[in-house]
């Protein structure tokens, strides 16, 4: 029974990591905004899908945006930093993140969060989606977001999606499988996992984990074979001790019956059990394996038991079919260059409708399967990267549907593409751009499909608080004193697009010395040591001072494209003195400031 009914400008449905960005930049924006989240954290894989060890738009270039200021609320308010694992450049306690969503959102008093509830029916007049109605509440806008992390209101409101593979024949794509088969009957979409954090509690003794049902220590005999116990659990380490379990090989990735997730909300709850308990069974092993010094953390999830994530970290959801599809070709590195095409085939000769970027390595995951993809990768700052790519708005927008966009993995992209496009920032980038272009449709009363995409991608580049990439360059770092020009200058003239991936414009030395930059500095530690050259981008620093690191060896990375300039031009066994911050558990240091340059 509806008790209320609340009107807004904008509606989004579901407090995940691109709800989130959304309704954060739509009432920034001024729009009268209503976000309704199934739990009570903000962030979704960011923070209560416990994925606390983000990937990609690692380099100082793509931290742009809600993302990048998402790093630096981070990076202030994390003690001991965010070097902590060693799969990702961030890695902080879930709790942090969660703080700061919950912030963000009550500095706005134009955006109303109702947290606990679920979309039950969809309203629509016509070809438009008008409202969505709760459990005891319905909310009606003149736009509404899909953010769920499943894609749940693509089904209430009988919008075209897709669900599993598609065959070579449909687009072309190098990936794709030729027929049906197994791998694609068995798991038609990728596999999720439900996270579980574990605790060192040192000397003392950990409260025994108990083994859940179906328990069956073989499938995870292996796990960290080739590893080593310690790196297998500096994988996803956060701070205080704790240990992020997401963990692919013969751990807890789950696909068992993927496609009960979307046949009823009885089938969907029977899998998430599932999958929490195979978590814990993996975690029971562990502890077996490794002794009582390693339990379930305590205190982390603000539900009982609060070392399990409020939901799975979903890598794929219901995909919308929208007016443009992102397919694997729209990811890969143009031939003989470092970044995808700024152009997808479906768009208009001439017309970039670049939103958000991604750089991430297509990452597929099937319990027990190695399913080969075409490499996007590079070396680049001392290490492998992703190729970057871009998102366009018309994948975000219904072929037919108006009043409606999507915003988080349920955006218009082919199963094959989706191992990139998944990825908690590129979500997030996806989720600021239909936030805006919510908002902007609000002023110009228009539908989403009618919206200027010039407009909408000049919004993002000059927003007042968290000014958002659009095309990448790996040596235009946002605080630039030019980054706004070249930004403009190439969506004007996108066919200039270099394949390097480098602004041609700038000089190697042409870096701004800003606060940010100093700030870095500062937050760094001063070595000297010989610096040798492995490879063209491999780098090892033997040190020499301060004392008490004298002899040690790590690897040489950086985020930030001067610094790899340097590093690439280097002599060999050179005395050199650099300002960084070590990864004990990487064993790397990541290099700010070299030499004074």
């Amino acid at each position: 029974m509806v008790n209320q009914t609340y009107t807004a400008d904008v509606l989004v449905v579901g407090g995940g990591t691109g709800g989130t960005a959304a309704a954060i930049q739509a009432a920034r924006r001024g729009a009268k905004t209503i976000l309704v989240s199934e739990f009570s954290w903000l962030g979704g894989m960011l923070t209560s899908a416990g994925v606390s060890a983000p990937d990609g738009n690692e380099l100082e270039a793509f931290q742009t945006g809600l993302w990048g200021a998402f790093l630096q609320e981070l990076r202030q308010r994390q003690p001991g930093g965010l070097d902590n694992s060693w799969v990702s450049f961030f890695s902080y306690d879930p709790r942090i993140g969660a703080e700061i969503f919950a912030d963000w959102v009550q500095e706005l008093p134009n955006l109303h969060w109702i947290s606990g509830q679920v979309p039950i029916e969809v309203y629509r007049q016509g070809d438009s989606i008008t409202g969505v109605r709760f459990a005891d509440f319905a909310v009606t806008a003149k736009i509404i977001l899909d953010a769920t992390e499943l894609g749940d209101l693509l089904a209430l409101a009988d919008i075209p999606y897709r669900w599993g593979w598609e065959l070579q024949s449909e687009w072309g794509e190098p990936s794709a499988p030729v027929t049906f088969n197994s791998l694609t009957q068995r798991y038609p979409v990728q596999a999720p996992t439900y996270v579980v954090i574990m605790q060192d509690f040192g000397e003392a003794v950990a409260p025994e984990i108990p083994a859940a049902p179906n328990y069956n220590p073989s499938q995870f005999i292996g796990a960290w074979d080739g590893y080593g116990a310690e790196t297998f659990l500096n994988y996803g380490r956060l701070p205080g001790g704790l240990f992020m379990m997401n963990w692919p090989i013969c751990g807890n990735d789950y696909g068992e019956g993927l496609g009960r997730l979307i046949e009823s909300d009885v089938s969907r709850g029977e899998f998430i059990q599932e999958s929490r308990w195979h978590s814990q069974n993996f975690a029971h092993f562990i502890q077996k394996q490794l002794g009582r010094r390693y339990g379930l953390a305590e205190k982390v999830f603000p539900h009982a038991p609060t070392a399990f994530a409020l939901h799975p970290y979903y890598r794929e959801s219901r995909r919308l079919v929208g007016l443009t599809t992102v397919r694997e070709q729209d990811i890969l590195p143009i031939a003989k260059g470092r970044v995808a095409s700024i152009f997808n085939d479906a768009f208009a000769l001439g017309v970039c409708e670049a939103i958000a970027v991604g750089n991430y390595a297509n990452d597929h995951h099937y319990p027990g399967v190695q399913f080969p993809l075409q490499p996007k990768s590079i070396r680049w700052g001392g290490r492998w990267t992703g190729t970057p790519f871009t998102i366009p708005y018309s994948s975000l927008i219904p072929v037919t549907t108006d009043g409606f966009l999507v915003c988080e993995k349920n955006i218009s992209v082919s199963h094959i593409a989706n191992g990139a496009t998944r990825l908690q920032p590129v979500v997030m980038g996806i989720g600021q751009a239909a936030g805006m272009a919510a908002a902007i449709c609000v002023e110009l009363n228009c539908q989403p499909r009618d919206l200027p995409i010039k407009t909408l991608q000049t919004a993002l580049l000059e927003d007042n608080r968290s000014k958002a990439l659009i095309i990448p360059f790996f040596n235009l770092p946002p605080n630039h004193s030019d980054w706004r020009h070249w930004q403009l200058y190439y969506l004007d003239n996108p066919q200039a697009y270099p394949v390097s991936g480098d602004c041609p414009c700038l000089l190697g030395n042409d870096y701004p010395d800003s606060a940010f930059d100093k700030a870095l500095i500062q937050e760094s530690n001063c070595f000297k040591g010989i610096f040798y050259r492995l490879s063209q981008q491999e780098y090892r620093f033997t040190v020499t001072a301060p004392t008490a690191y004298q002899g040690q060896n790590w690897q040489l990375v950086t985020l930030r494209s001067h610094i790899d300039e340097q590093l690439r031009a280097y002599p060999h066994e050179q005395l050199v003195t650099l300002w960084g911050r070590q990864n004990h558990f990487g064993n790397w240091l990541l290099v700010e400031h070299l030499n004074g340059g």
